[in-house]
């Protein structure tokens, strides 16, 4: 049995979860019920590892860490997003990595509408207000018949493009690599924003898409606008974006991302009123959160069995010296 870690398992998911608990190998499993507070943390924790399940998008592999653990063969990440891997440095070290591809789509999906609703209907507002014993008057918009611009056709993207339409939305689509037979037109971002009254973010967080959204970006978006951000919150210049919400020039943004996670206390955005937040939580439904929890443990079995799933980086030769 390969020596297992699971370093970073708070808030607890990975411990509770069935996937879990009917796994074989779990007894003998390290899992730490709490966030590695610094890389040496982290290395203390996973210096003997052969393989590491990574929970949490917070745990960094850097270069210094996959160093720091000669024995480590595979890092299983739970999610798509491998942005807190330097994957060269994990493909120079032998170092295998793993994820849980579309697992999370339908709930994320599902989560980007609820944030255009709630953001469109003002409905954490007007809860808040009805509670108080107040009766608001509720304005608000109506998105059948408005413009979706999906920044962003993975299979998340994909998935909100189609409950656009199924809403009434017309929808403009953008992507990094345009695929007509998915059945989307692909237009220029400067269109979509220009043109969007939702623009939902679905592109993964690399050099390139680092605060791709940006204040010229939200400049060419229409006052009346809302953002939509469930992919990584580096995706968008998170200081232009206050600005642009406490002067009006956009009109509302719905959050499940944040430059810095969790969301540090007093941060600006929590004091705005046209901004509904969420903890990073679009994928955390109970079916999503089992299947990719079990997807993670799968990839782990695989790796060892000699049948790697879900490779995001070559299969890994011997470490670098």
């Amino acid at each position: 049995m390969p020596r297992i870690v699971i370093p970073d398992d708070y808030p607890p998911v990975m411990g509770p979860s069935e996937a879990f608990q009917s796994w074989d190998a779990a007894p003998q499993a390290r899992l730490y019920e709490s966030l590695p507070g610094s890389e040496d943390e982290l290395i203390a924790r996973i210096r003997d590892a052969e393989a590491v399940i990574c929970v949490r998008a917070s745990t960094r592999f850097t270069d210094r860490v996959l160093a720091a653990c000669p024995a480590l063969r595979l890092v299983s990440l739970w999610g798509t997003g491998t942005d807190n891997v330097d994957l060269e440095a994990a493909a120079r070290r032998g170092v295998a990595v793993t994820n849980t591809p579309e697992v999370a789509a339908d709930s994320i999906a599902e989560h980007c509408l609820a944030l255009m609703l709630a953001v469109a209907r003002r409905i954490p507002a007007v809860d808040a207000a009805t509670r108080r014993g107040d009766w608001p008057s509720a304005a608000s918009v109506q998105l059948m018949g408005k413009t979706l611009g999906v920044v962003g056709l993975g299979a998340i993207g994909r998935r909100v493009a189609r409950l656009g339409i199924a809403i009434g939305m017309q929808v403009l689509t953008w992507t990094f690599h345009p695929k007509p037979e998915l059945g989307f037109d692909h237009h220029s971002l400067e269109r979509v924003l220009h043109d969007s009254d939702v623009v939902s973010l679905h592109v993964r967080l690399t050099p390139e898409t680092r605060h791709m959204i940006g204040r010229a970006e939200l400049a060419a978006m229409k006052p009346t606008a809302i953002l939509i951000n469930t992919a990584r919150g580096a995706v968008v210049d998170e200081e232009a974006l206050v600005e642009a919400l406490r002067e009006g020039r956009i009109a509302g943004a719905g959050l499940d991302v944040y430059e810095a996670e969790p969301l540090p206390a007093g941060h600006p955005l929590a004091a705005l009123p046209n901004v509904v937040l969420t903890p990073h939580a679009a994928g955390h439904t109970r079916e999503a959160v089992e299947a990719g929890l079990r997807m993670a443990i799968e990839n782990v079995e695989n790796f060892f069995a000699g049948s790697p799933t879900n490779l995001v980086t070559p299969p890994p030769g011997p470490p670098a010296t």
